[in-house]
């Protein structure tokens, strides 16, 4: 510290400096050391020889071994050699007392040893008075609540030391029996001022106390929480003794011993078996409150509520199975064929790896319940889980143990759930599965799905293997092409197309209708609906490929008729018929034909396939002045684009070649092609928009209209050949639905017509084309001659 305007200087005096390392020697304050340095040995030897005193200053940085004059402070205290005793080893022991503080002037010259001159001032202090009594009482009163919660300081002692003193005296003996850091003492040191050194004192007092007080109060925290954790311990330990010595083992066995009695009576595969008993010993070693404990219970918890041994016991009468197959869905033959097939095999082995049935289809045709169906008819539990949007590995396969919250995975928390390990599993919409940087959940259900795997199944939480072999698996898909290949290799494909209008009216009578009444509280007697009502309602209100908005608007009528029945009481009756049908269903959504039935230049009818079934899209051409650029919108994709490029090229060549017959020869060098589908804000894309596309093209270059009656859809080539598509069954499903009977198919596609109802087939009239040539032929409302040499040699060679 700078020397106050108070102090005056005492004396100069030329004296040997020793510096100390991690020691403050205040005045008044007697303390052996030991002096091991040469120059600090030389220092003490020179104050004897010329029987002078030393200079005993701190080192800023306890690790210098040699420190110069930089790498000290500044003050510290004058000290006389008491005494001092040469040690074998060369060191010296000096016993000091310290005199007064002073502080270094300059360094002088000395090459065996730090020396310097020291002033030592005089400051004036009044050590009587009343502001000092205070002060020294609050020191002495500081010191014994500090001495009363530190135990290592001998409080007793020191307090009869202390009293009688002055503040100088007493600030410096209480500094140096304080714990505190060398820093602290040191700043103690250089105040010279002494009621400014009391104050410095009292705020380190202060600090002190409060940090024992923290550490007094975290310490009997942890001291009470590891007393009762012993105590418990004990008592358990003294519980199980008294227990052996009474020889007690029935109703009064430990939750450890029930534990392990469960383990061995579960029925456990010998491997996990043996784990869970070494889980069983590591338990009885940990304290029961601790976090590990915990843990590994609910470890063991699930070991033991795993169904290892208990299975449902399977019905395979394939009569009964058909009766209930029959009862909860219409239609559906193929698959329910499937499903008594696999029964019957049943019958005939007794273990045999089924295949994974894959039911794919729009949604709204009975995917689902269909799977609970098969569940009913083999009598065995149903469990599902969706996947619809699954991006973690872990929902598969479980989190391991060491993560905080660890569980198993769906798959194994089903199988728990069922309490069997044959029950049925429905993996729904495994279509939508997709990986994130967790991890790929398709490559997980790899190992679940195949018959060849699944009997080792490792849940990452389990740790141990699982056999789901006699698990039932069904899968359920909206479309095939987003299933990774790996995943669709172990499947076999059912597909279940859209119904037909026939198929829903009979589904809506016999089960959609009585179940809606039931949940709605309605008498069937009471509330009745005409066929005509179903009929209007697919038609006018509900067009999909399923029944799931069919039976939303039944179960809208039945609301209202609900309302009827609290408002006018009970005896209320009502027949819903197509008359009073708006009365409960509102406006009609739908027109009986939505399509116009116009014929139009430049205006095609084709056939798509989507996820919800199958659609019709119209194709619009107009021809503008222009240069000949070709514009696509309608939000088409890439697919559809390439479709439409094609097309133009085809009918290029084909004008071309028909000369000055054709309405417009150069129609593609004068005209900008501007090609439209409507419904813009609908992604459109697929291979099966070709010969529709060509026939619009075809029917705005020439003037000629396309009929409105006909829908078509097939692929096209450069040279004309009309290509394979699918989705046969639902595209003259929907032709149907908007009204269209005529429909032109490629030839290849044929064979699909065993796919579509005989019902339907009456009423339709399928033409199966191999040459874009034949559609023009049968779609434009004027015959122009276009045989299939109508193309430049370029292409038919």
């Amino acid at each position: 510290m700078p020397e106050s305007n108070d102090e005056k200087p005492k004396a100069i005096t030329p004296l040997p400096v020793v510096p100390l390392r991690e020691m403050i020697v205040f005045p008044g304050m007697m303390i052996p050391f030991v002096v091991g340095r040469k120059a600090s040995i030389y220092a003490v030897e020179t104050a004897l020889s010329k029987g002078s005193k030393i200079f005993l200053v701190t080192q800023k940085e306890a690790e210098i071994q040699e420190p110069t004059s930089k790498e000290i402070y500044s003050v510290g205290t004058v000290a006389p050699v008491i005494q001092s005793v040469k040690l074998s080893s060369g060191n010296m022991k000096v016993l000091v007392e310290g005199e007064c503080r002073g502080r270094i002037l300059r360094f002088l010259d000395s090459s065996s040893h730090l020396e310097a001159e020291v002033l030592v001032p005089d400051v004036p202090f009044q050590s009587e008075g009343q502001e000092t009594e205070e002060l020294v009482d609050e020191l002495h009163f500081l010191f014994k609540k500090y001495a009363r919660l530190n135990t290592s300081i001998p409080l007793d002692n020191l307090l009869s030391s202390f009293q009688g003193k002055d503040l100088d005296v007493l600030t410096d003996a209480m500094a140096s029996h304080l714990p505190l850091a060398t820093v602290d003492k040191q700043q103690v040191l250089e105040t010279f001022d002494v009621p400014e050194r009391a104050a410095l004192l009292k705020r380190l007092l202060q600090r002190e106390i409060e940090r024992v007080e923290m550490d007094e109060k975290i310490n009997d925290t942890v001291r009470s929480q590891m007393e009762r954790a012993q105590r418990e311990y004990y008592l358990n330990e003294k519980m199980k003794a008294i227990k052996k010595e009474l020889g007690r083992k029935g109703e009064d066995l430990t939750e450890i011993e029930e534990l392990r009695q469960k383990i061995r009576n579960i029925g456990m595969p010998k491997d996990v078996q043996e784990k869970a008993l070494k889980e069983i010993e590591r338990l009885e070693a940990m304290p029961p409150v601790s976090a590990e404990a915990t843990v590994t219970r609910g470890y063991l918890d699930w070991l033991i509520d795993m169904p290892w041994k208990k299975r449902s016991r399977e019905i395979r009468d394939v009569k009964r199975a058909e009766e209930i197959l029959n009862g909860d869905h219409y239609g559906l033959e193929e698959v329910k064929e499937r499903i008594l097939e696999h029964l019957a095999v049943r019958q005939l082995v007794d273990k045999v790896k089924a295949s994974i049935l894959c039911f794919v289809g729009p949604p709204g045709v009975g995917k689902t319940s269909l799977a609970k169906s098969i569940a009913e008819a083999t009598g065995r539990e149903f469990v599902r889980i969706s996947l619809g949007g699954v991006r973690d590995e872990a929902d598969i396969r479980g989190h391991r143990r060491t993560y905080i919250g660890a569980f198993p995975g769906q798959i194994i928390q089903q199988i728990k759930k069922a309490g069997t390990k044959n029950p049925v599993f429905l993996l729904d919409e495994i279509d939508k599965v997709g990986a994130s940087y967790r991890g790929d959940p398709a490559s997980a259900l790899v190992e679940v799905l195949d018959p060849e795997q699944n009997h080792t199944f490792m849940d990452h939480y389990l740790d141990v293997e699982f056999d789901l072999s006699e698990v039932m698996f069904l899968t359920t898909a909206n479309v095939l092409h987003t299933v990774p290949p790996a995943l669709k290799d172990r499947l076999e494909t059912i597909e279940l197309s859209g119904y037909t209008h026939n198929e829903k009216t009979h589904i809506a009578l016999e089960h959609l209708v009585p179940k809606q009444l039931k949940q709605h509280g309605l008498d069937a007697e009471k509330i009745r609906f005409d066929r005509t009502a179903i009929e209007e309602m697919i038609e006018k209100y509900t067009r999909e490929s399923g029944v799931r908005n069919l039976e939303r608007a039944i179960a809208r009528v039945c609301r209202k008729a609900a309302r009827q029945v609290v408002t006018e009481g009970k005896n209320y009756e009502s027949t819903v018929m197509s008359g009073n049908l708006p009365e409960f269903m509102g406006p009609a959504k739908y027109t009986a034909q939505r399509l116009d039935k116009k014929s139009e230049i430049g205006v095609a009818h084709g056939l798509a396939w989507t996820s919800s079934g199958g659609d019709v899209l119209t194709v619009e051409v107009s021809l503008l002045e222009g240069r000949g650029r070709l514009r696509l919108t309608g939000k088409l994709g890439e697919i559809m684009r390439e479709s439409a490029k094609a097309a133009l090229s085809y009918v290029r060549a084909v004008m071309d070649h028909l000369g000055e017959t054709a309405a417009a020869k150069n129609f593609y060098q004068t005209s900008d092609i501007h090609v439209h589908v409507p419904q813009g804000a609908i992604p459109k894309d697929g291979p099966s928009a070709g010969i529709t596309i060509a026939a619009a093209l075809f029917s705005a270059a020439s003037g000629i209209p396309v009929r409105s009656d006909i829908a078509m859809t097939g692929e096209i080539t450069l040279r004309g050949k009309v290509l394979t598509i699918g989705g046969v069954k639902e595209k003259v499903l929907a032709a149907h639905r908007f009204g269209i009977r005529h429909v032109i198919l490629p030839k290849e596609n044929q064979k699909d017509e065993e796919e579509i109802p005989e019902e339907m087939l009456k009423d339709m009239t399928l033409t199966y084309v191999e040459h874009m040539n034949e559609v023009l032929e049968r779609v434009l409302v004027e015959r122009l001659a276009v045989s299939e040499e109508a193309a430049p040699s370029s292409l038919t060679q």
